[in-house]
């Protein structure tokens, strides 16, 4: 018995030794930029050869697959950046969502709720169009897709999606707005286990101690808080090809200034077209490396890209089109710190298209060596950044035809 107490101690100290390999930081940070542009630079070259081709190498990693149908999971192992290791649930069955409605403690299978709680891979598809109005907060359980594509899924008037302490979760082809806050109310989490939820914030898609995750693809807006927000230690993310409308305080990635766990958050915000109705935050980040690549910002009332706590901030190859009002035109704010502070910040515009009168006023020291090669590959032109962000937002696909 003593030698079976042992073995069962060894086996999940190793698991949690894995668990916390996989969630730590990357050292250099660089090293994935630098993979980032690779792979742009390939779907670009392959652009002659691939009539479907966009140059944005996560669409043409699957999108010129007439099969997508049969192929549903491929979809994992196109990610990039410092999300690409989130697998979601390619490793497990498929679970089709065919019931709608909601019961936050016991919910039905069937339905969306019950397939997320799970403690099993899943990668969770749609019988059919459906609007989803939950009733609390949808809390992920790991190693959970939720893909969109095939049906127009609406998450929409209620609390929405939270992704607390868990990790491995793909958010694919959802159109998730009016999102309204939850809590004060028993919410299950895993087969085994529900517990209190205080009040929510009302963010569209909320990651809360989350690592390993991937939110492609999906249209929000107007949402309570957030559309999407990382915090709490968050780290490990891609946030690509989203459509993004109609919303205040649209990313918030860094809990607080005092919050210094959140040093080793880092996130990739890749293709996504920032578009009409948007006022600031695109992100705001606070001390993580934030890698901002071939972005659309087509609207903005206060500022696209801010932050405090010396974050890094590395912009490339996006296209800033500034608002007509003169006094709103930098693309960048420096929060909570003064000039003496924030000339250290490490922000750097690389291959940026400013139109409009736009500008971004850069900081920190001289780039590094590290810098200079993760740049020498640069980003797709941002002059060109219509074709891979044409398609931003949940998609219309369907079956037998490239999506």
């Amino acid at each position: 018995m003593p030698n079976f107490i042992l073995l069962f101690s060894l086996f999940f100290f190793l698991v949690a030794s894995a668990t916390s390999t996989l969630s730590s930081p990357v050292p250099d940070p660089e090293l994935v930029v630098q993979e980032v542009q690779e792979k742009i630079n390939a779907s670009r070259r392959n652009l002659a050869y691939l009539s479907c081709g966009t140059g944005n190498p996560i669409d043409d990693c699957w999108r010129c697959d007439k099969d997508w149908m049969k192929n549903r999971q491929k979809l994992a192992d196109c990610a990039i950046g410092f999300g690409k290791h989130a697998i979601g649930g390619r490793d497990g069955n498929i679970y089709v969502v065919t019931d709608n409605g909601d019961h936050p403690v016991n919910p039905k299978p069937g339905t969306l709720r019950y397939g997320v709680i799970q403690d099993e891979p899943l990668w969770i598809i749609f019988a059919r169009d459906m609007v989803i109005k939950l009733k609390e907060e949808l809390m992920l359980n790991s190693f959970k897709t939720i893909d969109g594509r095939g049906a127009n899924v609406h998450i929409a008037g209620g609390p929405c999606i939270t992704v607390q302490y868990v990790t491995n979760v793909i958010i694919h082809g959802l159109n998730i707005h009016d999102c309204k806050q939850g809590g004060n109310a028993y919410v299950r989490d895993s087969p085994e286990h529900f517990g209190w939820r205080t009040l929510s914030d009302g963010d569209g898609i909320s990651l809360f101690g989350a690592s390993h995750v991937w939110v492609d693809h999906n249209s929000l807006s107007n949402c309570r808080d957030g559309l999407i927000d990382a915090i709490h230690g968050s780290t490990a993310i891609t946030i690509s090809n989203n459509y993004l409308t109609h919303h205040n305080k649209v990313m918030l990635l860094g809990h607080s200034d005092s919050y210094t766990q959140d040093k080793n958050m880092q996130v990739t915000i890749a293709f996504n077209h920032f578009g009409e109705g948007l006022v600031q935050r695109m992100p705001r980040c606070r001390h993580g490396y934030f890698h901002v690549v071939n972005n659309d910002y087509t609207h903005w009332e206060m500022y696209a890209i801010g932050g405090s706590a010396d974050p890094t901030i590395n912009s490339q190859g996006n296209r800033f089109l500034a608002p007509n009002d003169i006094f709103n035109k930098e693309v960048t704010k420096h929060e909570d710190a003064p000039q003496s502070k924030w000339k250290n910040w490490n922000w750097r515009s690389d291959g940026d298209l400013m139109l409009n009168g736009a500008f971004f006023i850069q900081s920190g020291k001289a780039a590094s060596s590290s810098y200079a090669k993760a740049s020498s590959l640069s980003a797709r032109p941002s002059s060109l950044i219509d074709s891979m962000t044409a398609s931003a937002g949940s998609l219309n696909c369907k079956k037998g035809k490239a999506c």
